[in-house]
């Protein structure tokens, strides 16, 4: 959302002083004249030269003032737009030429352009052989590291990631800290990881190490890289199926194995006392046989306990993951020849299983029902039941009869290893096959039970890869806990935000609707390190605050409130400076009373910075600064807090070279920069 300040900027100042001095000296010249033709009563040309030359002051002040409005200070405004955008690209559009007293220089003005190109394109083919095969082995190498399933994570020797893999994005998804330039403690805190990093050999040998990550265990694999800086690789394995295995059923298993051994052994014990008690030993006898009744007891529950645990092992197994209904039918469908399609009905739902064994052994199902039933048409439906997912082959016909499923369950499975029965297979799944028939008496179908999955909804789409995931600049880049006002303004990280609210009020009850903001990191903005959220504002969204933004009471239904998006806007921010465009507005929408989260890292403002830069231009508003810098909005983004967000950060790197320019290259010099232009005034803020 955008106000406005008070005040004139510098230009407009100094055409109204030249137009109040034009509108003095006319009024002067007026009276004067007036006393003047009062006193003499002059006649004829007399009067006429009298007349015009009391006006001859104030008319050439005003034509004067107009010729060098024209002639040089519009052209030196244009100049000096022209030369910031020069300087932030040199690529940029040429909107302004030379004009009025410096149009002469338009040929030079040119010529800077020209040279400043063709060094830049002959610097460019100096470089392109080196260039193009160092470009050939990275592409290879990051479509390598793209494929790779093994989550992977590249720091510095402060930790920072230099780089990561898709796997690893995929195991990490909707966590904050993982990102470029951000730390490794913030994304895996577990202080057994520290420890293991603060202890590895320089000659890349590799150590292991079990972090908790949530509700997971991973196992990380961490190794020095040999001649480095100190950089480290990590490669990480989800291990918390094998982990809760070891430590849940296969514990228990182990527990109750030395029970089963005591039962067995009094069992022994008894039967042989009881073989070789006397015929009158009636009483004793009663004992033992009671002995031997309680302990069979006992070792059928143990025995029962036992199945159970075998049963929850299987579910437990590393092979058996979570698998998409429809996926599965998917995948089966591509193997079978067009005329035999499956068709799927019904809700998809989620199912343990190997899916590489399913496909097999469905494609042998298939099989089987095709020679006994012929070509008919087969759907696919998944039914659920008590604590079980049913895979259900529905056809027009008769049930199969028991003795076709028992030899289709004799069957090996060539195409899988060791080439197991199908009986087998559906041991390893806990499972069974059966035929019934339904209950409209035309059709029938083949039912398969499997364990649900503790998931609900359809999967995710995937992703396509992020356009960044390495930067090795980062490890040239200060310590983290280096002076923060002494680092170099390309050195900070940066998150560049902009909010949406209800209103400009915001001292009378306006609130934040939407946050949205990204990472300037190695001064490179990351296009998928982004932060968009909507928020609960509590109260119905004024209809002309949603013609600016679009944002409904529809769009933020369901959307956390305050109290809840700022800490997580906070964990994005993580030790970045913030960058926003007229800060002042922004932050006070987002440290509004009761928010409980402070923001009290330093913030630059484009908007100062700008107004700091160029004080004798008119508009620092966003959309004239994106005009002036070549900036552009994608349809749809602007008044969208993300949208915003963006331009603003793409403004601060192209305002970057203007500030080096002139010596400021400190995020303290940027502050007090920005600082001082807190006491001059120009006509628009955004």
């Amino acid at each position: 959302m955008s106000r406005r300040l008070s005040g004139l900027p510098r230009r407009q100042r100094l055409i109204g002083l030249w137009l109040l001095l034009s509108g003095i000296s006319i009024f002067g010249g007026a009276t004067f004249a007036l006393w003047l033709d009062t006193l003499f009563q002059p006649r004829g040309i007399a009067r006429l030269v009298l007349w015009a030359g009391c006006f001859s002051g104030g008319g050439t002040i005003f034509l004067v003032g107009l010729l060098l409005e024209r002639q040089l200070f519009t052209p030196l405004r244009h100049l000096q737009v022209q030369l910031a955008r020069l300087v932030a690209n040199p690529d940029a559009r040429d909107d302004y030429p030379p004009e009025g007293w410096l149009r002469a220089l338009g040929p030079d003005l040119v010529r800077v352009r020209e040279a400043w190109r063709s060094d830049r394109s002959r610097l460019a083919t100096a470089h392109a052989e080196g260039a193009r095969s160092a470009a050939r082995i990275r592409q290879e190498l990051e479509t390598l590291l793209q494929v790779l399933d093994t989550p992977l994570l590249l720091c510095d020797h402060h930790r920072r990631i230099l780089l990561f893999n898709q796997a690893a994005e995929t195991l990490f998804e909707d966590h904050a800290s993982l990102g470029l330039g951000k730390r490794l403690e913030t994304l895996l805190p577990a202080v057994s990881l520290q420890d293991a990093l603060s202890q590895l050999p320089a000659d890349g040998a590799p150590r292991e190490v079990l972090v908790p990550s949530g509700e997971r265990w991973l196992c990380a694999t961490l190794r020095r890289v040999p001649g480095s800086h100190g950089e480290t690789m990590l490669t990480l394995i989800d291990t918390t199926a094998a982990w809760t295995s070891e430590m849940g059923a296969r514990a228990e298993l182990l527990d109750g194995l030395p029970r089963l051994r005591r039962h067995g052994a009094s069992l022994t014990s008894a039967a042989d006392a009881l073989s070789a008690l006397p015929e009158g030993a009636g009483e004793m006898r009663r004992r033992l046989e009671r002995v031997i009744a309680e302990e069979s007891q006992a070792l059928g529950e143990d025995i029962d306990g036992l199945s159970t645990l075998i049963e929850r092992m299987q579910q437990e197994g590393e092979r058996l993951v979570p698998l998409w209904s429809n996926d599965l039918w998917a995948s089966l469908n591509e193997r079978l020849p067009t005329t035999r399609q499956l068709t799927a009905v019904g809700m998809p739902a989620w199912l343990k299983g190997d899916a590489s064994a399913l496909l097999v052994l469905l494609g042998s199902l298939l099989d089987t029902l095709a020679s006994t039933l012929g070509d008919v048409p087969l759907e696919g439906e998944v039914c659920l039941g008590n604590k079980r997912i049913y895979l259900d082959l529905i056809w027009e016909g008769k049930p199969l009869a028991e003795s076709r499923l028992g030899e289709w369950q004799q069957q090996h499975l060539e195409a899988l290893p060791l080439t197991p029965r199908v009986a087998d297979v559906l041991h390893q799944h806990d499972s069974d096959v059966w035929s019934l028939a339904d209950d409209d008496g035309q059709h029938a179908r083949l039912r398969l039970p499997f364990h649900a999955a503790g998931r609900v909804g359809a999967p995710r789409p995937t992703l396509p890869p992020r356009p960044e995931f390495h930067d090795f600049g980062i490890a040239d880049l200060p310590a983290p806990d280096a002076e923060l006002a002494a680092r170099p303004l390309r050195a900070l990280e940066v998150v560049a935000f902009d909010t949406e609210t209800t209103g400009l009020e915001l001292r009378r009850g306006d609130t934040v609707i939407s946050i949205g903001a990204c990472r300037v990191v190695n001064a490179r903005l990351l296009a998928s390190e982004t932060f968009d959220l909507y928020v609960d504002p509590g109260k119905p969204i004024p209809p002309a605050s949603t013609a600016i933004h679009g944002i409904t009471d529809d769009a933020v239904t369901g959307a956390p409130p305050l109290s809840v998006a700022l800490p997580r806007f906070r964990d994005y921010v993580g030790d970045a400076v913030l960058l926003a465009h007229n800060a002042a507005f922004d932050l006070l929408a987002l440290q509004s009373p009761g928010a409980g989260t402070a923001l009290d890292m330093p913030v630059l403002d484009t908007l100062l910075i700008s107004r700091a830069l160029d004080a004798s231009l008119d508009g620092h508003d966003l959309d004239s600064l994106a005009e002036r810098y070549d900036l552009s909005f994608p349809p749809g983004t602007r008044h969208t807090a993300l949208g915003d967000a963006r331009v603003t950060a793409e403004l601060w790197l192209s305002l970057l070279p203007r500030l080096e320019a002139r010596g400021i290259d400190t995020l303290e010099k940027a502050l007090a920069l920005q600082h001082s232009a807190l006491s001059k005034e120009d006509a628009c803020a955004s």
